[in-house]
């Protein structure tokens, strides 16, 4: 008898079964080595939709419980951003640069293809276009797919148009008005988006401080927008206005709070809050706060567009409305006298369970017809 050391460790059906996922897909293909996990929490709003990431995890558990908690924090995105569409992720558990090849994502693609549109993916973390173009010669049921396709294209400069559409909300809402002219902006990380991101601040005219543990990204910044520069551990202390985490995740947390002067925190990076209390000590110390899932969505915004034919000017007016996603959440959070990231949870949570007791009611109403007519 083979005993499985992740079920000691790591219960899957309580977990699904506490936390309402609806279906966890494992995925297997000995000839091009794919073994993958899909994801899907709830599609009470519509097809789970969420990217694809590849990562060399270092068990099969720890890419199980990165795949749920990813398409959980889907969920909760594509509510927020008034999208008629559920929440999923998918994994694909291998090296990045030594192990793709086109069979191994059209492998990947077939599952997709399997669950019939219930999940449709898109890049992520260590995918591209080109990855995305072998899952599309198997399946329909993806996003971020190469122009000649029908996508988007890039998603960095919406995503980067969302935030900064995010963070005139949270200007107005602490200064009186959105303008980020004169104001000084701490920027932690220079990737694609927050280097678009940048230049939508630099023509406001705001003043940037930026730091990146890439000196290319670096020196870009400061040719392009006069960036100052400084060094990773020092972006928390600087005397800014906003500051705007763009990299990694869980950078709020006990040592770094206590170092902010801002009054504002509103950037791009997932998962900013370490842990929820940490979302309470920034209310504490009076810094209002524009939920990571709910200012970065212009993203998922962007591609879902593409499941209706992709129209450029049509999903730039739906990201645009970030702004008022953003200020709906302050409004709850004053309303309730909740955290802000609290409050967006509320907001997509109240969406769900609408749309759930409307749709549940339409199928009652539904079968009643049928039944009288028999």
């Amino acid at each position: 008898m083979v005993e499985t050391n992740v079920e000691a460790r790591f219960s899957i059906f309580e977990t699904m079964t506490m936390e309402d996922y609806e279906q966890v897909v494992f995925c297997h293909d000995k000839v091009s080595g794919l073994k993958a996990i899909i994801a899907i929490h709830d599609t009470t709003l519509g097809p789970a939709l969420g990217g694809l990431r590849m990562w060399n995890y270092a068990s099969d558990e720890e890419a199980l419980i990165d795949a749920l908690r990813l398409a959980k924090g889907m969920t909760y995105k594509n509510a927020a951003a008034g999208l008629n569409l559920g929440g999923g992720k998918a994994v694909i558990i291998g090296d990045a640069k030594t192990q793709k090849s086109e069979a191994l994502f059209r492998a990947f693609g077939r599952y997709v293809q399997s669950l019939n549109g219930r999940y449709i993916t898109a890049e992520d973390v260590n995918t591209t276009v080109a990855d995305m173009d072998y899952i599309h010669m198997e399946t329909d049921f993806v996003t971020g797919v190469s122009p000649a396709f029908g996508s988007s294209g890039n998603p960095s400069p919406v995503t980067a148009y969302g935030v900064y559409r995010g963070m005139k909300a949270a200007a107005k809402e602490v200064y009186g008005t959105d303008s980020l002219g004169g104001k000084t902006i701490a920027i932690q990380g220079v990737g694609n988006v927050a280097f678009n991101l940048c230049r939508h601040l630099h023509e406001e005219g705001a003043k940037l401080i930026v730091t990146d543990i890439n000196q290319d990204a670096l020196r870009r910044a400061e040719e392009a927008f006069g960036a100052l520069v400084v060094g990773p551990d020092e972006i928390y202390s600087v005397d800014a206005d906003i500051f705007a985490p763009c990299a990694l995740g869980a950078t709020l947390n006990d040592e770094t709070i206590p170092q902010l002067k801002v009054k504002i925190i509103a950037g791009a990076a997932n998962n900013q809050l370490k842990e929820d209390r940490h979302g309470d000590m920034l209310q504490e110390r009076g810094i209002l706060y524009a939920p990571d899932f709910v200012i970065n969505a212009g993203g998922v915004i962007n591609v879902a567009d593409e499941l209706d034919g992709y129209n450029r000017e049509r999903a730039m007016k739906k990201v645009e409305l970030v702004y008022d996603a953003v200020s709906k959440v302050i409004e709850i959070a004053k309303r309730d006298h909740l955290p802000t990231y609290r409050a967006a949870e509320k907001m997509a949570e109240e969406r769900i369970a609408t749309m759930g007791s409307a749709r549940s009611q339409f199928l009652r109403r539904d079968k009643n017809i049928l039944g009288s007519r028999g």
